[in-house]
């Protein structure tokens, strides 16, 4: 971690805000669409052991199973509660507890997802019951909440918690995708907002083209619905520890806690970043598909964000403007890069002992001795930001060429 000069007692942290869980320790689905091998277990082992994140989100610690899942672990000693929020897994990886929701009240234009996480476990745990009288199936991820969009935003802030707006541009269930006309204060109180997620196919100077962001946090994350997902967003947060409070005072910009980066997909990498027919998925600009014109267009997050910042320009009350963002940096995971499969990842993560390591701190001159010619290239040309992207659109990645 010798990358980063820090002063002493502050250490730099890996941290991927949004996993979720496949399957429960009883084999039963939590997140229908994600893999079965998503389990507590597992994504712990791989964030620790793989990936070198020091801390991992995962959200769907709403449901029942998932908490008792939790609290076994705790009495087995896999888990530890952490003073300052969290809970340390075998003192390697901190597990931040969340909850990812479905949101439509009377004031959204359609469903937004929300990430809300809490300090402890009897947070989560009462949260939970709480959810569970406005939720049909708590054991599930991503449930549809029925109560307003506020009332849910205060329950988090009682509880000590934050309030993020998930993947706040991809064209489904978010908040500028279909969630608002123009604004995200038409839905939620922006004082009791504690940062945007990005999602994958924005970054943060597309994001700042919005007024109406100038002031909130960015925290770009995987959205993980796949082990090899994990950790392929990320930040790197400067802290005194991987603690609840801490993190909060690095997201804020306290007492010298800081992000020192937003590691994410290039924008063009991710599945909707241009806009595309629902059909043969042509990309489009502004126009309907010549072989499909009666058609649904899927609007691209580009367009999107270039349509909202001219709704927003000279209609939104004076924002305090945050200062200096922490610089993006576009971040390819190995299994993205073309000739490095999962032979070549396993050998170097045996070396180099993560893939936050080989992709952010390894000498490319180390690199070398485990990498033939063309891989070392690909890698340097990541390295160095100069690879072409193929874009992606309408539920389909992008693609990288060299």
């Amino acid at each position: 971690m010798s990358k980063h000069e820090l002063t002493e007692p502050y250490s730099h942290y890996y941290m991927d805000l949004h996993i979720h869980v496949g399957k429960d320790m009883e084999g039963k689905y939590v997140k229908i669409t994600a893999s079965d091998k998503l389990t507590i277990d597992n994504i712990m082992a791989e964030a620790s052991q793989r990936k070198g994140l020091g801390i991992v989100g995962v959200i769907d610690c709403l449901s029942p199973t998932v908490l008792d899942e939790l609290e076994l672990g705790l009495s087995k000693g896999d888990f530890t509660e952490l003073s300052g929020g969290g809970l340390s897994y075998r003192g390697e990886t901190t597990l931040i507890l969340g909850a990812e929701l479905e949101i439509v009240d009377e004031k959204s234009q359609g469903p937004i997802h929300v990430l809300c996480y809490l300090p402890t476990l009897a947070d989560m745990k009462e949260f939970s019951d709480w959810c569970g009288k406005a939720i049909k199936n708590l054991s599930l991820s991503t449930q549809r909440i029925y109560v307003e969009a506020q009332t849910l935003q205060k329950r988090v802030k009682e509880a000590g918690g934050w309030f993020i707006p998930a993947h706040i541009f991809t064209p489904f269930k978010s908040v500028y995708g279909k969630g608002v006309n123009t604004f995200m204060e038409e839905v939620f109180d922006l004082s009791l907002v504690d940062a945007v997620e990005l999602g994958l196919s924005s970054d943060t100077s597309m994001a700042d083209l919005l007024p109406e962001l100038a002031s909130f946090p960015f925290i770009t994350s995987s959205d993980a619905h796949s082990i090899p997902k994990i950790g392929r967003e990320h930040q790197i947060i400067q802290a005194k520890a991987p603690t609840f409070s801490e993190i909060e005072k690095a997201l804020k910009e306290k007492s010298d806690r800081k992000v020192i980066a937003n590691c994410g997909l290039y924008p063009q990498l991710g599945k909707y970043y241009q806009s595309v027919c629902g059909v043969c998925f042509k990309s489009l600009k502004n126009e309907k598909c010549p072989y499909h014109p009666n058609n649904r267009v899927i609007r691209g997050v580009y367009d999107r964000i270039i349509q909202l910042a001219e709704a927003q320009k000279g209609q939104l009350n004076a924002c305090k403007m945050k200062g200096k963002r922490p610089p993006y940096r576009p971040h390819v995971p190995l299994e993205f890069i073309p000739g490095i499969g999962p032979k070549t990842s396993d050998k170097l993560i045996t070396h180099f002992h993560s893939e936050m390591a080989i992709m952010h701190e390894a000498p490319l001159e180390d690199l070398a001795h485990y990498l033939n010619e063309k891989q070392l290239e690909n890698l340097t040309s990541i390295r160095q930001q100069t690879v072409k992207i193929t874009s992606g659109g309408g539920g389909k990645y992008g693609k990288i060429t060299f």
